[in-house]
């Protein structure tokens, strides 16, 4: 009985490492951090990520939408534009940042692990308890014009 329950133990361990690997950045390139202007996944926002205390906070600077457009807005009801949704990013020593991410939409926050690959690309993986319990987006660097309405140009 000891001998299975010690293999069952050695078999978990074992699983837990695989799975770590299989969600942690550390095989990516060791860019010095995400600071910068990023197009989320789907191309319709922009995201700054910049210091804030001893973090990095990300805020949206500009959302895709046409002149006449209104400004969407939060699940309390304030313009989107301008609104933080990466809070307390803090480098976790393997090459990713660990943090917080909100959803504008629904209010709901989860944990967030930032992380740069080796063309530059940023990494944003929302997940719940650990990693593996999660999505990830690829934002790439935002090269673009941003209006003073916070429109994409």
């Amino acid at each position: 009985m000891f001998r299975q329950a010690k293999s069952l133990m050695l078999v978990f361990r074992v699983a837990m490492l695989v799975l770590g690997a299989a969600t942690s950045p550390a095989l990516a390139s060791a860019i010095d951090s995400p600071r910068g202007s990023w197009a989320t996944a789907n191309g319709h926002s922009v995201v700054a990520i910049e210091p804030c205390g001893d973090a990095l906070c990300g805020r949206i600077v500009g959302i895709d939408r046409a002149p006449t457009e209104p400004m969407p807005t939060d699940v309390h009801g304030q313009p989107q534009c301008g609104l933080t949704v990466i809070k307390n990013e803090k480098p976790n020593g393997e090459g990713a940042w660990l943090g917080e991410v909100t959803d504008p939409r629904d209010g709901a926050t989860y944990n967030a692990m930032l992380w740069l690959d080796a063309s530059g690309d940023l990494h944003l993986r929302g997940y719940i308890g650990i990693p593996l319990l999660g999505a990830t987006q690829t934002w790439r660097k935002f090269t673009g014009h941003l209006t003073a309405e916070c429109g994409l140009g």
